[in-house]
């Protein structure tokens, strides 16, 4: 299991499902309202339309959406989200980029590196580690929508870097600069994505042992557990048979 993606990492995880979903909610709302700030129209907006589609995989009610939005487009909100990244090193020299929406940068970056502190990391300057990733835009469908052939047509024809499919999904990746129009191409084919989103993705991953993936979870997880805290990506691998023992 390599660690790129907030939704990879949680797994194995135990907890409360509702308090959970209520703090994907508020990241949400958070990034609906941001983005509706540059226009609130989905069509010429596509941060927007990628925050609605991730919305409507959330489950969130239409009038939740629809009162951030016009939060964002009526600047009535007297409230300023501000985007930062923050970069550093977890425990076993992995690398992790933290990206945060937050209106107020000093209670963010303590929070942050309270988190690196206690689990054995280490919060560096911007652009210490992003240089071990590669922004990427994913775009991923459920392994029923269409045939391995079939997505791979498509994700070609719409100028995507690559298609991957198992058993479970496909997984188009793509430039950030083509990722609205190969989005928007296989929506107009198979419908909205299950996700499809900018991340960083890591050009090599570390393995890491048990007790260092344990230490790494925890930080992490506390790291999504804030609500500044947009999305986590780090270059960490896990062994099969370190994760059956996390699983357990």
């Amino acid at each position: 299991m390599a660690g790129h993606s907030q939704f990879k990492n949680i797994m194995y995880r135990k907890g409360a499902q509702d308090a959970k979903r209520a703090k994907v909610f508020t990241k949400l709302i958070r990034e609906l309202t941001t983005s509706a700030r540059s226009g609130a129209d989905p069509a010429a907006n596509p941060r927007l339309r990628s925050a609605i589609i991730a919305a409507r995989q959330a489950n969130m009610p239409k009038d939740t959406m629809e009162r951030a939005i016009k939060r964002g487009e009526g600047g009535g909100d007297d409230v300023n989200y501000e985007e930062i990244r923050y970069e550093g090193y977890g425990t076993g020299g992995v690398a992790v980029i933290v990206e945060a929406l937050t209106d107020n940068r000093n209670r963010t970056a303590s929070e942050v590196r309270a988190a690196f502190n206690k689990y054995n990391g280490n919060l560096g300057e911007t652009g210490s580690v992003n240089f071990m990733f590669e922004r990427i835009g994913l775009i991923r469908y459920p392994a029923s929508t269409a045939s391995a052939d079939d997505m791979l047509e498509a994700a070609v024809e719409a100028g995507a870097d690559d298609c991957s499919s198992d058993a479970e999904s496909h997984e188009v990746t793509c430039a950030p600069d083509s990722f609205s129009e190969v989005r928007d191409s296989l929506s107009d084919r198979f419908g909205d994505a299950e996700t499809a989103r900018l991340e960083w993705r890591p050009l090599n991953t570390i393995e890491i042992d048990e007790d260092q993936a344990q230490t790494l979870m925890k930080m992490i997880e506390v790291l999504e557990d804030n609500d500044d805290v947009q999305m986590v990506s780090a270059n960490y691998e896990v062994s099969d048979a370190v994760l059956q023992k996390l699983s357990a």
